[in-house]
This record gives C-alpha cells, sequence and structure tokens, in this order.
C-alpha cells in the first residue's frame, strides 16, 4: 500500500511538472526548459543532501545512475523530435506505454511474477496510460495507417524511459535516494549540454518564464523522489506502472487551468486508471 501511495506522489508530480514544463516551453522551448530545469533540479538536490546528511555511495551506483539519466534524456530528446514530426498524437502514449512494460517485465524476472490482481491492473494501467494520452479520434485512425518506421522515434523514447525506470531502482537498492538522482541528473546535463552545442539551440531565457522553470525543476525531483521511494517499499513493475500514470493528472490540470476539455476516451483512461489502483491495492 505504501508503494502505491509513494508511486501514485510520482504520477501526480511528474504529471504537473509535465503541465508547468508545457507552459515554460511556450515561452522558452523545449530543450531550453529541459536544460534550466535539470540545472535548477540539481541545485535543489545538492542543497538537500547537505541537509539530510546522505553517504556519498560506491562508484557503482553513481556509474548506474548517471547512465540511467543519459537514457532518460536521449528518452526526452527523441519524444519531443517525433512530436516535431508530427506524431504528437501516438509519440506519448506509445512511449508511456513502452516505459511502463519494460519495467513489468523485468520485474518478473527480478521479482516473479505478481499476483492475479496486481497483474489485472496492470492492464487496466496500460489502457489508462493510452487512453488518457488521446486528444480525440484522429490519434486512433493515425495509428492505423503508421507504418512501424513511423514509431520508430516513439519507441526507442520509451526504450529510454523504461531503462531509466529500471536502472534507477537499481541503483537506489542500497537505500540511497539524493545521491543517485544528483548523479542521473549530472549525466543529463551532459546529453544536453553537447545536443545545444551541435543543434546551435540558443542559451537565453525569459526571466518570466523562470518561475514557472523552477517550478518544473522541483515537481520533476519530486517525482523521482516519490518513484524511487516506491520502488524501495515494493515491486520495481508496481512503482513503473503507478507512476506512469502521469498523463492523467497533467491532463487534469489541463482541464482545470486551461478549461481543455476532456474527451470520452481521456474519460475513460481516467477510470482505468482508478480501477487499477483499486486492484493493485486489493
Amino acid at each position: 500500500m505504501l508503494s502505491i501511495l509513494f508511486g501514485l506522489g510520482s504520477a501526480l508530480s511528474w504529471g504537473a511538472g509535465d503541465f508547468t514544463g508545457g507552459l515554460a516551453s511556450r515561452r522558452s522551448g523545449a530543450y531550453r526548459t529541459v536544460f534550466y530545469g535539470e540545472v535548477i533540479g540539481i541545485v535543489v538536490l545538492i542543497i538537500a543532501v547537505m541537509i539530510v546528511g546522505e553517504s556519498l555511495p560506491d562508484l557503482r551506483v553513481w556509474l548506474i545512475s548517471m547512465l540511467a539519466g543519459l537514457l532518460g534524456s536521449i528518452g526526452l530528446l527523441l519524444l519531443y523530435h517525433s512530436m516535431t514530426l508530427g506524431l504528437m498524437s501516438i509519440a506519448a502514449p506509445v512511449s508511456a506505454l513502452l516505459a511502463a512494460v519494460l519495467p513489468v517485465v523485468a520485474g518478473i524476472f527480478i521479482e516473479g511474477l505478481p499476483e492475479l490482481l496486481t497483474f489485472i491492473g496492470f492492464g487496466f494501467a496500460l489502457l489508462a496510460v493510452w487512453m488518457v494520452s488521446q486528444s480525440g479520434s484522429g490519434a486512433t485512425n493515425t495509428l492505423r495507417v503508421a507504418h512501424l518506421s513511423s514509431l520508430k522515434l516513439p519507441l526507442l523514447a520509451g526504450i529510454g524511459f523504461g531503462s531509466y525506470f529500471i536502472l534507477m531502482h537499481e541503483a537506489t537498492k542500497t537505500g540511497a535516494v539524493v545521491w543517485p538522482m544528483i548523479a542521473s541528473r549530472f549525466g543529463g546535463i551532459l546529453l544536453i549540454v553537447v545536443y545545444m552545442f551541435i543543434a546551435r539551440v540558443p542559451w537565453k531565457v525569459e526571466l518570466a518564464a523562470l518561475p514557472m522553470i523552477a517550478l518544473n525543476g522541483v515537481l520533476d525531483i519530486c517525482g523521482n523522489v516519490f518513484f524511487i521511494l516506491a520502488g524501495q517499499t515494493g515491486r520495481l513493475d508496481v512503482a513503473a506502472v503507478i507512476s506512469s500514470l502521469f498523463p492523467g493528472s497533467t491532463v487534469l490540470l489541463a482541464w482545470i487551468f486551461l478549461k481543455e476539455r476532456l474527451t470520452r476516451n481521456q474519460w475513460i483512461g481516467i477510470l482505468a486508471a482508478l480501477t487499477a489502483i483499486v486492484l493493485m491495492t486489493i
């Protein structure tokens, strides 16, 4: 039960982070928002580790965490790039589904099969991720005519996100939380800096966007902390699947604050998410 509560905290935080990140991206662009959000996040984490006094982990934890951050950032860049190619309607749900499926497969090999109701809950959760990411019927029609090559970038993005879940779970098995997150952010920042230099992305950011970027960075940290705690108090697959419900909170926030209308598919997705949570807690 505690693991599921932490997983829900992760989903809510990551979803709110995506919402604030989306608002900030309208002013500063996606890549600058991600970069400065990561920088602000690492400053907050360094302050946190000094307050908490967490011991430095060994080199293995550092390397695994940095690899996790690197792969997660690759997934993020691939996702954004696929969206610029006109695949926005399917990129988010495809990548999110694969990000949830990979830890489930890994969890079966590492921790064995979950209970039947939990396994059924996984199915409802995956359905929820897909349905809540849809903006209308066009996504389904697009997917029908999409060639496998068109799904390559979203699938690779999902592999990056799923790998992040698995590797961060492995890196934090010793009980460490803050230092692995610092290491993962160093890995992610290095990749984004290299990309921004190669792509010649401008570094300047509007001052008016900084508060929203800062909020995005803090919410992303909260999402990661809750995910790590969910994995430490329960199974990897349960932590990853519940945390992957983050598109639901993004959609709900857009409905509340931006008055965006929820489609029938999105309401079905929200109901499926609630069903999944109930099944996993029984």
